[in-house]
């Protein structure tokens, strides 16, 4: 008997000690704290231990120093990458932390995949869906502790920082790629090949009644099938699910240092953002946006809500979003051209209904001038224009296949990170390509993420036959890949990898000439020039002043016209063939 009692004891205390360590930070202090990232992966292998549904890895090394980690729920309890891809399940792949202040999603996660976990019996739906989650993805930021960062938001006590290990903004970083999380979360990303893709946000901006607000992957550009399903049904079908249970979600609200009440312009998801990558894949992407400036534990309270809510419809509409999935990317595969360039089309637009506050401009205490200010006391509820159509501005044919030479490797690594199949030539061959020469860009005068990002570039398109050596790539375009090739080789995409700097050794001529040496040459090379040339050289003289007042300029006219100019100077070294 004393046996038998002894046994219960054990087991009663090991029962309430597991359960103990199974409530989160957030719950133990009411709403007001977040898990610290020690205590959320430590939480995660104390539920992977107790439930077999539910499965931790490690993914790869970040900036940080420590590991990636994935959470995988399923139901069928089978975890390899190759059983997931197998899976006739759909997948919704979440992401939290990127940025470690804006916590609500993980905390959120945790008891969203432990309730799953306790009450199995419950959610029906978990038959029909796999759950990923990336835990903390900026880890670096997440150990970078502090509660004064976040100067506007309301909650919690203690929270991350922004900036990365290397202090870069992730949610800058999934096209350029330089961190070791970039990498690793792509890694992720093509192994699940996600239906749904979640990154939980807090933002600030103007100040509104609505909680939760929703950056959705931009429609037009996710085109075919799938972007017209996800602007009429699944999309409205997350947000009337919310509207159930009372909460009131909106688009999010894309306004800063003004007010919403005249309507807005969807904010733009470039490659770059997470939600703008994932668009290149044909993945739903929702960007949760959580109002700052509401209390912690109602944040969290309606971000649990909205990734319960996104869990179930994955499961219920899975197979159709799988099944337009696969016929878009058919589509791709047939597709000759693509866009690179998209501007917002002011003609069209839906109606939104904004619960807003009053605002008035009072003369500020500080300054002395206006300030904005909002009347938290003078509600309203106003349908307003949300300007969410794009339309393409400039489209590239797409080649039969790029050629890229061995020596950019950093772009070549970031190709085959992101699943692109290529090929190594096998011998040094000369082929006939379509040359990009690099005519005008622009160029930000302030560093933007590590960077001087380029925009505005303009091109000069030539038939040339280049000499490539054996180990140089071949890059086959139909592939499922297709949209992120184009949109990283042409250099015209707003994030391609020559608008992000990865090209800028060939904008720098290498070898030049010095005037008193090279102006008798140059007397002879413009004698032997077309007379179209000869003719553009002396109007020019004519009518450009400030050409015609220096010599150095006359001569670099002449020289870039000569054998002598070197053939590499601005000139594109990624490739375009037709044929093979």
């Amino acid at each position: 008997m004393k046996r038998t009692l002894l046994f219960i004891l054990c087991f009663l205390s090991s029962f309430f000690s597991n359960a103990q360590e199974l409530i989160t930070a957030y719950e133990k202090s009411n709403g007001t704290e977040t898990a610290t990232y020690q205590e959320g992966i430590k939480f995660y292998k104390k539920l992977a231990q107790q439930f077999p549904q539910i499965d931790i890895r490690e993914m790869g090394k970040t900036d940080s120093g420590e590991p990636l980690h994935l959470v995988v729920f399923n139901k069928e309890e089978k975890f390899r990458f190759s059983e997931l891809q197998n899976s006739e399940k759909p997948i919704l792949f979440i992401n939290n932390g990127i940025h470690p202040g804006e916590s609500d999603g993980i905390d959120a996660s945790m008891m969203m995949l432990r309730n799953w976990a306790q009450n199995i019996s419950q959610h029906q739906f978990l038959d029909n869906v796999i759950v990923a989650v990336i835990p903390f993805y900026n880890i670096g930021g997440a150990l970078n502790r502090n509660s004064t960062t976040r100067t506007n938001q309301n909650g919690p006590e203690e929270y991350g920082f922004r900036g990365n290990a290397q202090n870069y903004d992730l949610n800058r970083d999934f096209i350029k790629m330089d961190s070791k999380n970039a990498f690793a979360f792509a890694e992720i990303f093509h192994q699940l090949d996600p239906d749904v893709f979640i990154d939980t946000h807090v933002t600030n901006g103007s100040d509104h009644q609505h909680v939760v607000t929703v950056l959705t992957t931009q429609h037009n550009k996710l085109g075919g099938n799938l972007g017209e399903y996800l602007e009429e049904e699944f999309e409205p079908m997350i947000f009337e699910e919310m509207e159930a249970k009372g909460r009131n979600p909106i688009e999010y609200v894309n306004v800063h240092g003004t007010t919403p009440e005249n309507g807005w312009t969807q904010f733009w998801d470039a490659p770059r953002y997470s939600t703008g990558y994932t668009t290149l894949f044909q993945t739903f992407g929702f960007m949760t946006e959580d109002h700052m400036w509401k209390d912690y534990k109602t944040r969290v309270e309606n971000i649990f809500d909205f990734l319960n809510i996104a869990a179930e419809l994955t499961a219920q509409e899975g197979s159709k979003i799988q099944k337009l999935k696969a016929e878009d990317r058919q589509q791709l595969l047939k597709a000759d051209s693509l866009p690179v360039m998209w501007k917002n089309n002011k003609d069209e637009f839906k109606m939104v209904t904004l619960e807003g506050y009053s605002t008035s401009k009072p003369e500020s205490e500080l300054t002395g001038n206006s300030l904005l200010k909002y009347d938290r006391n003078d509600t309203f509820e106003k349908d307003v224009p949300f300007y969410n159509y794009y339309q393409v501005e400039k489209s590239v044919r797409v080649p039969n296949y790029y050629v890229i030479p061995q020596a950019w490797f950093e772009v070549i690594n970031r190709l085959k990170a992101n699943g692109v199949k290529m090929e190594a030539l096998k011998k040094d061959t000369i082929i006939s390509v379509e040359v990009y020469h690099i005519e005008d860009f622009k160029t930000v005068s302030n560093p933007y993420e590590g960077h001087y990002l380029h925009y505005n570039t303009k091109l000069k398109k030539l038939t040339q036959k280049i000499a490539f050596r054996k180990g140089d790539y071949l890059i086959d375009t139909q592939q499922k890949a297709k949209r992120y090739i184009v949109e990283t080789l042409e250099p015209e995409a707003q994030d391609s990898f020559f608008n992000w700097n990865f090209f800028d050794s060939i904008l720098q001529q290498k070898e030049n000439f010095s005037a008193y040496v090279f102006e008798p040459k140059a007397i002879d090379i413009l004698a032997n020039l077309p007379s179209q040339e000869q003719e553009e050289f002396y109007e020019k003289q004519e009518e450009d002043s400030v050409f015609a007042a220096n010599n150095y300029a006359q001569l670099d006219w002449i020289f870039k016209r000569s054998k002598h100019y070197e053939k590499a100077h601005k000139r594109y070294p990624v490739y375009r063939l037709n044929g093979k």
